[in-house]
């Protein structure tokens, strides 16, 4: 009876709790509300309200990506009021991620948190961090509308709120391609996001153990170590690259009992890395073969639980499927009635506006000039990205300067010279101390392009300097170092 009584006490207390949790979290989010609190205004959105002409102009930016994230950085904090709503905390060093699904790095060294690239956002009263989801653009009202992120905890519930904005840029970014193949979404992983990362590693070293078991069937045991990277661009080349580095130096070693059974497949439609010269991806081909990388020229047309249909009629089991074929506009951005570029992005003029709306930019991935500005839709790149941002945090904090700050006081000003771009060239690694440099700035055009050690420490030494901070630099460095010392990290953490 005595442990009864303590159990029905706990159950009590953690309802307790609960009521408690859900109470404070709305209290806390009610804060922001214009509203007054009766009982018929509580079910009515909260949000922020309009700034007042005394007070700084607020500049809304969704989502916290390249784009995003480098706008912030250089959007001047003593002229704005800078408000990020995004459904994460923080930017993803997106080049170094595939090396992070295998512990070669670990996942706080390719991220940052937003509150150190704009320390604004914790700091200043009028700054703000939303973890949320934009939901909705009013852009008569000026308003954005967000729903918050619970990652599906049961003690809160989603709450529903508008933010009104002087400036909004949409700097949502994409989603992955999926091309309608049935399976993908509910089998695969993508490769985007440190939990993208997450999930492959535990995946990975969960097959590695399971595939130990005594008196599994041979024909299983090669299923489960059977990794099938799809997609033949940068992401996927040194995603197989990574893997293949990981099995000759790692698995040989620690799992020497399913050594021989572990392999890894690249399904690419065309040619790999297509976008590289043609001596770069010979090269590529050559050292990924060497390094046990099966490629494979096929379609996939399904995916079920344990194999994949290619457009000839064959399946090919998998243990691992890692899908990294491109991107394309989310669901967000799809919503919107706004004018959209080639290929269903936002469309934008040469000053990243969204020309039939006022105050409202996009940048990144999720944007695209519009055929009427006769420039092409630029590629869903970090380099873009992070370029279309620092540009606009120029724009926007020189429109502020002079007196177009706040809401509908633009119209008609100088704006002066548009966006440019400049192809910087493309990196990628093959593997162990092997790596591709082209700096070409089209594939039609002349330049320099190297292949090998030297351009593996080129690549190397590029991203340690492009990594956001000198923190997330100094992970990356202690990373690389332990690994070349000890090994990479195989814990199932």
């Amino acid at each position: 009876m005595f442990w009864y009584r303590k159990l029905i006490k706990l159950s009590t207390a953690t309802k307790s709790k609960s009521t408690v949790t859900k109470t404070l979290v709305q209290a806390t989010l009610s804060h922001f509300s214009t509203a007054s609190h009766s009982p018929a205004s509580v079910a009515q959105p909260s949000g922020l309200g309009p700034t007042k002409p005394d007070e700084k102009p607020r500049v809304v930016v969704l989502g916290s990506g390249w784009a995003g994230c480098r706008l912030m950085k250089g959007l001047n904090p003593s002229l704005y009021d800078i408000v990020c709503v995004s459904p994460r905390n923080h930017m993803v060093f997106t080049p170094l991620l595939a090396s992070t699904c295998v512990g070669t790095l670990e996942f706080r060294s390719v991220a940052e948190p937003i509150a150190r690239i704009q320390p604004s956002i914790s700091s200043a009263p009028g700054s703000y961090f939303f973890l949320a989801n934009s939901t909705a653009v009013d852009t008569e009202n000026h308003e954005v509308h967000c729903e918050t992120v619970t990652d599906g905890a049961d003690t809160v519930d989603p709450w529903k709120f508008k933010i009104s904005y002087d400036k909004l840029v949409i700097a949502s970014g994409s989603e992955a391609s999926t091309f309608g193949i049935r399976g993908v979404k509910e089998h695969a992983i993508f490769l985007r996001e440190v939990h993208h990362a997450q999930e492959i590693r535990r995946k990975l070293l969960l097959n590695l153990m399971l595939s130990d078991v005594p008196g599994l069937p041979e024909e299983e045991k090669r299923r489960l170590l059977h990794c099938v990277v799809v997609g033949g661009g940068p992401t996927g080349v040194e995603f197989s690259g990574e893997l293949g580095d990981f099995i000759r130096r790692d698995v040989h070693e620690r799992y020497s009992h399913v050594k021989d059974y572990i392999h890894v497949t690249l399904i690419e439609a065309n040619e790999i890395l297509s976008s590289f010269d043609d001596r770069l991806r010979r090269y590529a081909i050559k050292h990924l073969t060497k390094s046990g990388v099966r490629l494979v020229r096929g379609i996939v047309k399904d995916v079920k639980p344990e194999n994949l249909v290619l457009s000839d009629g064959s399946e090919v089991p998998y243990g691992l499927l890692v899908w990294s074929t491109g991107v394309g506009p989310s669901t967000f951005v799809n919503s919107l009635g706004l004018p959209k570029s080639p290929g269903g992005r936002i469309g934008i003029d040469e000053w990243l506006r969204v020309p039939t709306v006022e105050d409202v930019f996009s940048i990144g991935d999720c944007s695209g000039f519009l055929e009427s500005t006769g420039k092409p839709v630029l590629p869903a790149l970090a380099q873009v990205a992070e370029r279309q941002g620092k540009y606009l945090a120029n724009l926007l904090n020189k429109i502020c300067k002079d007196g177009g700050g706040h809401a509908n006081s633009a119209k008609d000003m100088n704006l002066g010279d548009p966006f440019e771009y400049k192809h910087l060239g493309s990196m990628a690694t093959v593997g162990r101390f092997k790596a591709l440099v082209d700096l070409r700035q089209s594939k039609e055009a002349k330049g320099i392009s190297l292949a090998g050690f030297v351009s593996w420490f080129i690549w190397r030494s590029a991203y340690l300097t492009r990594v956001v901070s000198w923190r997330n630099r100094f992970y990356v460095a202690i990373n690389w170092l332990t690994t070349l010392v000890f090994g990479r990290d195989i814990s199932r953490i």
